[in-house]
């Protein structure tokens, strides 16, 4: 009957028949017929691929290809088997986590992303992301300039600039860095110490000063301040009229009114000069 045009007169005619030739299984499932003869028809077997075995008849497999440790699509893209209740094998869809709308059949879709373009790290640092794919989800770097790396989040700087030696500022201005717990640079600020007022942000400020505008050097005495910066605060000299003079501070000209000729008091009158070792004039007395 499976095929009319094989008989035998005077007795059964032999009718071998592989029944797995006509793909009873389906796809996904192995087909088995031990006996391949007539008189075995129906004894074929259906073998899924996680064991399950029917004969006669196709294997409900109900195999979730998702399921599988580790997953088919990698730690960055979810998996969806839509037929894990049937015998369909490789039909699972991988999408990227990143962007869900790109998907593969029967494998890992390509995800390639930098994750430098969005910035992570912030002003004052340095983004590098070295293999940019999908598989490698959070290996950027994000370096401080002082040399302080972090992996896969904006490093802690904590730069304070007016720390350096010597001071950005010099010698004769105070130094602030609002920011010294954040990455941000060249933020710090220079103060004249003559002058707080007169400021200056990422260098130091012009501070100059004329330092006789004070009359350091007293009465009877002449001031001059050859430079007037604050790089050279204290270079003033005082001179007295007898030519002493000293640098940064009052001289002692050691004078003695009372010794001028002729005498300021006069023939007829005595003179005394109580503070001849001072600077101090005009103190003599008739």
């Amino acid at each position: 009957k499976s095929d009319p045009s094989i008989k035998k007169v005077d007795g059964p005619a032999t009718c071998d028949k592989d029944e797995c030739k006509g793909n009873p299984c389906g796809m996904g499932q192995t087909c088995s017929d031990p006996v391949q003869t007539v008189g075995s028809i129906g004894d074929y077997t259906c073998t899924c691929a996680n064991g399950v075995v029917v004969t006669g008849g196709v294997a409900t497999c109900e195999t979730d290809e998702c399921a599988t440790m580790p997953s088919p699509c990698g730690d960055q893209q979810t998996c969806e088997d839509p037929n894990k209740a049937s015998n369909k094998l490789h039909d699972f869809e991988c999408a990227c986590k990143s962007d869900p709308s790109i998907k593969k059949v029967d494998g890992p879709a390509t995800c390639d992303k930098d994750e430098c373009s969005s910035n992570p790290c912030g002003m004052g640092q340095t983004c590098v992301d070295p293999s940019q794919s999908v598989t490698s989800i959070g290996d950027y770097t994000c370096e401080c300039p002082n040399g302080v790396k972090v992996t896969g989040a904006a490093a802690t700087c904590e730069n304070d600039e007016c720390s350096a030696i010597p001071s950005p500022c010099g010698m004769d201005q105070t130094c602030t860095d609002p920011n010294t717990a954040s990455n941000k640079l060249h933020d710090f600020e220079c103060a004249c110490k003559s002058d707080p007022s007169i400021k200056k942000v990422d260098g130091p400020a012009t501070c100059d000063k004329d330092e006789c505008k004070g009359n350091p050097c007293g009465m009877g005495q002449t001031c001059n301040d050859p430079s007037q910066t604050v790089n050279s605060i204290g270079d003033y000299t005082c001179t007295c009229a007898n030519g002493v003079d000293a640098t940064g501070a009052a001289a002692i000209c050691e004078t003695d009114e009372c010794s001028a000729m002729p005498s300021p008091c006069g023939m007829d009158q005595t003179c005394t000069d109580p503070n001849t070792a001072s600077n101090k004039l005009h103190d003599f007395e008739c």
